[in-house]
């Protein structure tokens, strides 16, 4: 390989050069007409994503962690509650929770697609909770906390498996929110429905990051909450505002978690491109798809089932000598990233609710052997033939000490 080119993990600076005199637009606008809170730059951003995500109603908010919290606010999810979620996520899904007083309860996620497993939720929901069919309230046995919610996370860009975990709910009687923090634009085809559904348009309520490396990204913090509740949507409007009906009318005790102003005129900038640019790494995917599949004896590539159109908002694969790897892409100049190393029912933040190692094997399993590949917009062809070589070269070097699961040395 003679191009020693740095090839970064994720390039924030390209885009925004070019749209520079746009963004800059945006900033204009705001400082000749002060209009830096609320206003028609919001309005309009919250009805151009609505229409992006095909719901009736998008609610600008401060960021993706205010969007969940919010949406549990304004469900009427508090203490003695508990939200069943999955410990292979980012600690934004769990803050949410219990932030709100609420108990985060977790299940273990399927190896495939490392979204929540609808077999291990049933599970959960059978051996370790009380039904009552009168009621329909679940409780948790250990807790007893009502199980009042599922949180699955569509993580990494891929849709989790929305009939069977809105099913099983429905059953329950359980609130069903979308964690869409990484999925803006993927799409689910609902087998019930027999239709393409979008990410943030299939339960109650979806949140949305807009942090800046996302696929849609703000050049700061922001977020937003899609939902086809009026009601829902109109008590989170309040809640991200003070609590307020109208200025200095409060209906209820609110937080300050409004979307600014220059933040929602940039992610309409943006959201014009967002699907060309999930188009770019959707092809980007499959052409490591094909340099890797080579090796795949030796690393675990991604998978996207039929009912999925994945936008990868990361390049996740799976190897045992990950520290090798990282090693030789490093001193190649190629940058990657491991999301997420440590699973957070064992996080010491988390250590109060009661789980120990072996309590989720899968999430344990994966979070030993994930490392996330250069995966961006405008990531060349070129850039991925020298990254798909330096891991060819790592693991090579690894032979002996990389045995394919199932097998012996």
């Amino acid at each position: 390989m003679t191009d020693n080119a740095p090839i970064p993990f994720l390039d924030l600076i390209t885009p925004h050069e070019e749209l520079r005199s746009e963004l800059m637009d945006v900033v204009g606008k705001a400082l000749s007409t002060a209009g830096f809170i609320g206003g028609p730059a919001v309005a309009g951003f919250e009805k151009e994503f609505a229409q992006f995500c095909d719901v009736s109603h998008c609610v600008g908010v401060g960021s993706g962690t205010d969007a969940l919290r919010f949406v549990f606010l304004a469900a009427g999810i508090g203490p003695g509650d508990a939200v069943i979620t999955v410990p292979h996520t980012f600690i934004a899904t769990t803050e949410a929770i219990s932030q709100v007083g609420a108990r985060p309860l977790f299940v273990d996620i399927d190896e495939a697609t490392y979204n929540m497993d609808p077999a291990q939720l049933r599970k959960y929901l059978e051996e370790q909770c009380d039904f009552n069919r009168t009621t329909r309230k679940v409780v948790d046995r250990k807790t007893n906390c009502r199980v009042a919610a599922v949180v699955p996370v569509h993580l990494y860009g891929q849709m989790a498996d929305m009939d069977a975990i809105q099913d099983i709910a429905d059953e329950y009687n359980l609130l069903v929110v979308e964690d869409a923090c990484q999925a803006h634009g993927a799409e689910y085809f609902s087998r019930n429905e027999n239709r393409w559904r979008k990410a943030g348009s299939i339960g109650k309520a979806a949140a949305f990051s807009f942090y800046p490396g996302k696929n849609l990204g703000a050049c700061g913090e922001a977020g937003a909450v899609t939902t086809n509740d009026a009601e829902l949507a109109e008590k989170i409007r309040m809640i991200r505002d003070h609590g307020q009906a109208t200025k200095y009318y409060h209906d209820l005790e609110g937080y300050n978690g409004r979307l600014d102003a220059i933040q929602a005129g940039i992610l309409s900038v943006k959201l014009s491109r967002l699907a060309s640019w999930n188009q770019q790494r959707q092809q980007s995917a499959r052409i490591y798809e094909t340099l890797l599949t080579p090796l795949k004896e030796l690393v675990g590539l991604p998978t996207e089932p039929s009912w999925s159109k994945a936008v990868y908002h990361l390049y996740v694969v799976r190897v045992q000598a990950r520290e090798h790897l990282q090693k030789v892409l490093a001193q190649a100049n190629i940058g990657t990233g491991i999301h997420y190393p440590i699973p957070l029912h064992l996080q010491k933040a988390y250590k109060g609710l009661g789980y120990a190692a072996g309590s989720f094997p899968v999430t344990e399993k994966i979070a030993r052997e994930i490392v996330s590949l250069p995966m961006f917009p405008g990531l060349r062809e070129a850039q991925q033939h020298r990254i798909a070589e330096a891991v060819a070269e790592a693991l090579s070097a690894e032979l002996p000490q990389v045995v394919p699961a199932g097998t012996t040395a």
